[in-house]
């Protein structure tokens, strides 16, 4: 018997989703969820979130992959919930129990505690993060029982907020530089109060200009028709809208969406947003003068679409 295909047109689309991951679902598996409901060609997220965390998370369609990268080095901040008195093997809940330890502590001991974590730190990577040692992940060494040198690395909390003190549940604030992990974060505050801590909750609440107010569920976008799912995106040159603005017009535009270097010996070195008559471009750099394109939109009909087959 011939198996039955499903025929779908997927089609280019450009912009931005705010998508607030739920729990248990991986950030690949939530790109493609929505990628599906978009029936869009090309998709790509900013930044892993684990199947514990839930969350803000970015997802780019389109020409706005190619500006994703000012989203992975952004700031993020985090709503956090630590468990203290276990450790684990993953530093989360969802690894196996290494010691249980009483725990004494009042609001005021970790409130004592706390300071030290904030500003530049040096952290050491969990053993069960994504880098790489040797061409493998740390994961894949961790789940065999590897120990491998894992370096500290510079990171910075630029805030750490007490919420609420529940024994042994604290919640906690977290705004910070791209790389640090919370999960390392928390197994440093529990070993700091010597009674040991775990990951118990994340949430991602903000990355880069952007909030988790305004996202939306896998659920919520189901629910809606494609018109009001595309009403949902948000133009790729919000992904860079920290840059400062730079406008051309008439010939100089042309020249710059063709990837011709224009002279600006006026503006200070650095990159910018180009706007040419009044449509968003791409991303320059500016040196001694020279202006440069580093990432340009490619202007096609949005309606464009192509057949694929989906066995």
């Amino acid at each position: 018997m011939t198996a039955s295909r499903d025929v779908r047109r997927r089609r280019r689309i450009d912009g931005v989703l705010l998508l607030d991951k739920p729990v248990g679902l991986s950030s690949n598996a939530a790109l493609q969820s929505a990628k599906r409901l978009y029936r869009a060609e090309k998709a790509g997220h900013t930044g892993t979130l684990d199947p514990l965390a839930s969350g803000l998370l970015p997802i780019c369609f389109g020409e706005a992959t190619k500006f994703a990268q000012s989203l992975l080095d952004a700031d993020k901040a985090y709503l956090a919930t630590l468990r203290f008195g276990i450790t684990t093997t993953t530093g989360d809940r969802d690894g196996e129990v290494l010691a249980t330890r009483p725990v004494q502590l009042e609001q005021r001991d970790l409130e004592a505690v706390l300071p030290r974590f904030a500003g530049r730190i040096e952290q050491v990577p969990p053993r069960h993060a994504a880098l790489r040692h040797q061409g493998r992940r740390y994961y894949e060494y961790a789940r065999r029982g590897i120990e491998i040198p894992r370096a500290p690395r510079a990171v910075e909390i630029r805030e750490l907020t007490l919420c609420s003190w529940r024994a042994p549940q604290l919640a906690l604030f977290v705004r910070c530089s791209k790389g640090t992990y919370i999960r390392a974060l928390a197994e440093d505050i529990g070993i700091a109060v010597q009674c040991g801590a775990h990951l118990e909750a994340l949430r991602r609440v903000a990355t880069g200009g952007f909030a988790l107010d305004d996202a939306l569920t896998l659920e919520a976008l189901e629910a809606m028709s494609e018109t009001e799912r595309d009403a949902a995106l948000r133009p790729a040159e919000m992904l860079v809208a920290q840059l400062p603005r730079l406008d051309l017009e008439g010939l100089e535009a042309y020249r710059f969406v063709q990837g011709q270097a224009l002279a600006r010996a006026a503006l200070a070195d650095g990159l910018v947003r180009v706007y040419a008559d009044g449509c968003f471009a791409g991303i320059a750099e500016l040196a001694e003068g020279v202006l440069r394109a580093r990432r340009l939109v490619s202007v096609q009909p949005a309606s464009r679409a192509i057949e694929t087959v989906e066995s």
